[in-house]
């Protein structure tokens, strides 16, 4: 057990301690992350608790396989949402944890009622002491589609309707869309750590580091924004008047919460924004449309090459350097969306792999090579997994392949207006899997940002999403099938949903070729091969002007 951690238990008379994969932004992707460095547990999402004898890992379906991996000798894995820790620990145990790092909404779902958890304020030594001094910057308004004026009415049109009298905006990737800011404060999103109060009278205070916010201060003076330190939330508290406020209950942190509570009422923990950000309007979706064509000639010159080189000499490292490469040549290329997963043969079974100088394999013929990565451009975000096939494939590989296809095209012909939802639409995305006992641990889609975060809500496609899918939004499709030690398949694009008269249908944003050679066409109906060669020959008119010939004839010959 880490002893920073045993010494917390201790010395506080404790049973338990909780700590979280998060840091007090509640990012998804921070430059902090205490778990990882306790527990080498390196997925995006989890937490651990300790106790005086045990130590246990909270992973999701995503990470089974990698938390066994990386952390298994040392803890007992459970998977989230089968198990939580109100299922097996004892209800009179005492458990420690920070108040800056958990929402009471998460509290309330890992241990449910009657369990003694005890707040500290716990700083850990931080061993990554990188600075970042990144300044926050505006975007323009041409680039935005819409004003801050415009944006910040619509906000306070809702807070007067639901008879807000205050907001408190504690998600910094909602307040980039608010006031068309964007920063550095995260590894591959162009998020700015911040947090925000704006009264339905419109009065504004800001908090973040004051090193970083001298570029934007220009932009939004006739705002009258009242800037101040990350820490001086109290203070402002104290000087508003009286009424009722909003919070978010995804990433208001107890003690915020409770500061917030001591004088006012919370009648809403739903921040409105995410709504409003999760519909994109036409300038977002055109610059998306330009970072996809982008980004698809990348990707397809990279499949190109690797279809057309001796694998031998190539490892997973060496492919995400030479996909970086071709990423680069593009001058709107900023950097990447995540980590790149590029999981060759059993590695591309772990869902979000990472390799590293233990686990990076060299490419051998009869792999699959599972590939997803994805890029920052001005001002697009892009997400995208091919699955591809280095030598021949097995028939049983293909037909489980195809099987994935075909949900992915079900999902991509979905009609929105009867589907209505994400939890519908992913039941179509499993069916040609689950009528032969198949399925994969993951949702088939998530929202995505406009150069923003590459995982977004409220939209999403997965058993649990009950959200009503709109024009605008836009989601990942990304079907798959992993077995374990052996392969991983996976078949993602980037879609908006379009208004074609009065049907709601999805439009693709990804434009790379799909690896036909790990196709059973037998398997696919004529309305499945249509789609195929309808989406080839979008890929080739979107990509072709900007590929030298060879890779120009070979992308006409997928078609």
């Amino acid at each position: 057990m880490s002893t920073e951690i045993n010494n917390i238990i201790f010395s506080n008379n404790l049973d338990g301690y909780i700590l979280p994969k998060n840091d007090n932004y509640f990012t998804e992707y921070s430059r902090l992350n205490n778990l990882r460095s306790i527990t080498k547990f390196s997925g995006s999402a989890g937490f651990a608790i300790f106790l005086k004898n045990k130590k246990y890992l909270f992973v999701d379906g995503r990470y089974t396989i990698q938390a066994e991996k990386e952390s298994g000798k040392k803890f007992k894995i459970y998977e989230i949402p089968y198990v939580w820790p109100k299922d097996i620990l004892n209800k009179q145990i005492k458990i420690g944890f920070d108040p800056y790092l958990f929402t009471w909404s998460t509290l309330n779902k890992y241990f449910g009622d009657n369990y003694k958890l005890v707040p500290l304020n716990i700083k850990f030594e931080n061993k990554n002491k990188t600075k970042n001094d990144y300044p926050f910057f505006s975007l323009d308004p041409v680039v935005a589609g819409e004003s801050v004026n415009r944006k910040i009415s619509r906000l306070i049109e809702i807070m007067k309707k639901k008879k807000i009298d205050h907001t408190f905006i504690s998600s910094g990737e909602n307040i980039c869309w608010l006031l068309n800011i964007r920063g550095r404060d995260l590894p591959n999103s162009p998020v700015a750590n911040c947090k925000m109060i704006i009264t339905k009278d419109r009065q504004i205070y800001f908090f973040s580091n004051q090193n970083k916010i001298k570029k934007i201060k220009s932009s939004l003076k006739k705002l009258k924004i009242r800037f101040s330190e990350e820490n001086k939330i109290l203070n402002c508290l104290l000087r508003l008047k009286k009424g009722d406020f909003c919070i978010d209950g995804k990433t208001c942190s107890i003690f915020e919460e409770s500061l917030i509570s001591h004088k006012f009422k919370i009648i809403k923990r739903e921040d409105p924004i995410y709504n409003l950000k999760s519909l994109k309007n036409k300038i977002e979706i055109k610059n998306m449309v330009n970072a996809h064509i982008e980004d698809g000639v990348a990707l397809t010159k990279f499949l190109y090459w690797i279809k057309n080189i001796k694998i031998h000499n190539q490892t997973e490292k060496k492919i995400e350097k030479k996909l970086e490469s071709f990423r680069k040549s593009s001058k709107n290329y900023l950097y990447p969306s995540f980590d790149t997963i590029a999981g060759s043969g059993p590695n591309g079974a772990v869902i979000h792999y990472r390799s590293d100088k233990f686990s990076n394999r060299k490419l051998k013929k009869g792999d699959l090579l599972l590939l997803d990565s994805g890029g920052q451009y001005k001002w697009g975000t892009t997400d995208v997994t091919r699955t591809i096939c280095l030598s021949n494939a097995t028939k049983n590989v293909k037909d489980i392949f195809t099987r994935v296809l075909k949900g992915h095209i079900a999902v991509a012909l979905s009609n929105i207006k009867k589907e209505k939802n994400g939890h519908n639409i992913d039941k179509i995305a499993r069916k040609s899997l689950n009528s032969i006992g198949l399925d994969y641990r993951h949702g088939t889609g998530h929202g995505v940002g406009a150069f923003l975060n590459v995982h977004e809500g409220p939209q999403g496609i997965s058993k649990n999403n009950y959200v009503q899918l709109k024009e605008g939004m836009v989601l990942s499709n990304e079907p798959g099938f992993y077995k374990k030690n052996e392969f991983g398949i996976r078949i993602e694009n980037l879609v908006f949903i379009k208004k074609i008269k009065s049907r709601l249908l999805f439009e693709n944003l990804t434009m790379a070729p799909i690896d036909k050679d790990l196709i059973n066409f037998k398997m696919l109906n004529k309305t499945e091969k249509n789609y195929l060669f309808k989406y080839h020959f979008d890929v080739y008119n979107n990509i072709s002007p900007f590929l030298k010939k060879n890779e120009k004839k070979w992308l006409a010959s997928l078609i």
